[in-house]
């Protein structure tokens, strides 16, 4: 649970940033691939990263004007990026002007329990990274390289001329 608006802040930009690094390594013909044929396509994981923001932070009364929690841009590339570039900086300025830390612990009704809204913003980071990871699978099934995010990933390390540590 976060406990101070500017610990969020400070890791909700690094791993906004990340993400962006990830969807901008995306093609629109990855999009469709999936693991299994009753798997998510990769696209589908890239959109709901996105509308999951939207989605959990109108919970805590954040409203995104433009948001469609029922909207598809699963197959539309240049939206997932474009909206998360939005709807986290809009987040990102909510949270930091109009939020106070006092604000962080207070309860607030979610997915049918009571969360201190500074575990909703804990909840929305591990929910962006979860799935991020999900993707790096998608990703290199796609033939796509995976950018590195908390070090050098495996494609980084060939263009290093290295081998990646075991």
């Amino acid at each position: 649970m976060y406990r101070k608006v500017e610990d969020f802040i400070t890791d909700w930009s690094y791993e906004k940033e990340a993400t962006l690094k990830m969807f901008n390594n995306l093609t629109p013909e990855s999009l469709s691939v999936k693991v299994t044929n009753e798997g998510r396509e990769l696209g589908f994981i890239a959109w709901h990263i996105v509308a999951s923001i939207g989605e959990m932070m109108q919970l805590a009364g954040i409203e995104f004007a433009d948001f469609d929690e029922h909207a598809d841009k699963s197959h539309d590339l240049q939206s997932i990026i474009s909206d998360l570039e939005r709807f986290g900086q809009k987040l990102e300025q909510v949270i930091q002007t109009g939020w106070t830390d006092a604000d962080l612990v207070q309860m607030i009704p979610v997915y049918g329990e009571s969360w201190p809204k500074g575990g909703l913003l804990k909840a929305v980071l591990a929910h962006t990274i979860h799935h991020r990871g999900q993707m790096t699978i998608l990703m290199r099934q796609a033939g796509l390289k995976v950018p590195g995010v908390y070090g050098p990933s495996r494609e980084e390390w060939a263009d290093f001329g290295q081998e990646s540590p075991k």
